[in-house]
């Protein structure tokens, strides 16, 4: 599954499941494997951002309490947004690569 975050505009085509809300992109994270999250940062006024969405995802995988990572682009006009979601990002996949070794171990 491919989740298409963003409060105004569509997905580029039918392969992606449009989600308007931080909220919905968090319960479909916990529910169901999602392969790729395509995220914009502002999601209307007084909303929670596609940052605070990569937050939730980097805590939840510190905790363990997400046993997979999807993969996460970022779709966002907003510069300042796009450079705290990328280091997020950058963030959950090193926490990712740390919680595999310690498996392996």
């Amino acid at each position: 599954m491919k989740l298409w975050l963003d409060d105004v505009r569509n997905a580029p085509d039918s392969t992606w499941v449009i989600i308007r809300t931080v909220e919905n992109a968090w319960d479909i994270i916990r529910s169901c494997r999602v392969a790729l999250i395509s995220l914009d940062h502002d999601l209307g006024e007084n909303q929670p951002t596609g940052y605070d969405l990569c937050n939730m995802i980097e805590e939840a995988v510190y905790k363990n309490e997400l046993n997979y990572v999807p993969e996460m682009v970022i779709h966002s006009a907003n510069p300042v947004g796009r450079q705290n979601m990328q280091r997020a990002i950058e963030s959950i996949k090193k926490l990712n690569k740390e919680r595999k070794e310690r498996v392996v171990l």
